[in-house]
């Protein structure tokens, strides 16, 4: 219950970063967003409480770890950073424009976009029991070839874009989305050194990349 524990207190922090800035508790967008992280990060947690609780206790541990390739620990906290410094700009521009900006056609969208990126890391979840937060290869760790490891390379990776292009349309923020594609060429940077390192420490992982090969975006890259 301890790891059950930790992912609410997450939860409550995304919370305060996405409504603090807004200045108000009359953020639909924000609430929408919050009820999703919620939801479906809560739903996440108790599946891998139930089916693969040693997964849910990697992916709660510190951003930064002894065995992590060291330019990870670099990148992971200043990703982090950015991430939520994103979120809260994000709630203080919706306020800026009154939370209007965005029409409610595109808000739904982005809702739309966040649902369907949680969806697809609860399947990457399902099908890949080393899918550990920060870069490293751990002990037994094989090649995952299957379910969504059929069709892209990273597809924790890619759903995390439907989130950074969902998110700033559901907050209402347009600036947001301005910036989303810094993010993403910081996923994108990570996942070509992430297979660097599995490609020299995991067998098999070159003849994988050959059998699929696109890494975020089917038939694009």
């Amino acid at each position: 219950m301890t790891d059950v524990l930790r992912s609410l207190l997450w939860f409550i922090f995304v919370g305060t970063v996405v409504l603090w800035p807004a200045g108000t508790l009359a953020y639909p967008g924000g609430w929408a967003l919050i009820i999703l992280v919620v939801g479906g990060g809560l739903a996440i947690t108790l599946w891998l409480v139930k089916n693969n609780p040693a997964l849910l206790h990697e992916r709660l541990r510190s951003p930064v770890q002894r065995n992590q390739k060291p330019w990870d620990r670099i990148w992971t906290p200043v990703f982090i950073l950015a991430f939520f410094s994103w979120l809260a700009f994000m709630g203080w521009d919706a306020r800026r424009t009154g939370f209007t900006a965005v029409p409610v056609w595109a808000q739904v969208l982005g809702g739309l976009g966040v649902t369907v990126s949680m969806l697809g890391s609860w399947r990457t979840f399902r099908e890949n029991p080393f899918a550990a937060a920060v870069v490293k290869v751990q002990e037994r760790q094989r090649v995952i070839d299957t379910g969504p490891y059929a069709i892209v390379r990273h597809p924790m990776y890619a759903s995390a874009l439907l989130t950074l292009v969902g998110t700033p349309l559901l907050l209402g923020s347009w600036w947001g989305l301005a910036l989303s594609p810094i993010l993403i060429l910081g996923i994108a940077w990570r996942a070509v050194y992430e297979e660097n390192a599995l490609r020299a420490e995991l067998s098999g992982y070159d003849e994988y990349a050959a059998r699929v090969p696109y890494r975020l975006i089917p038939l694009i890259w």
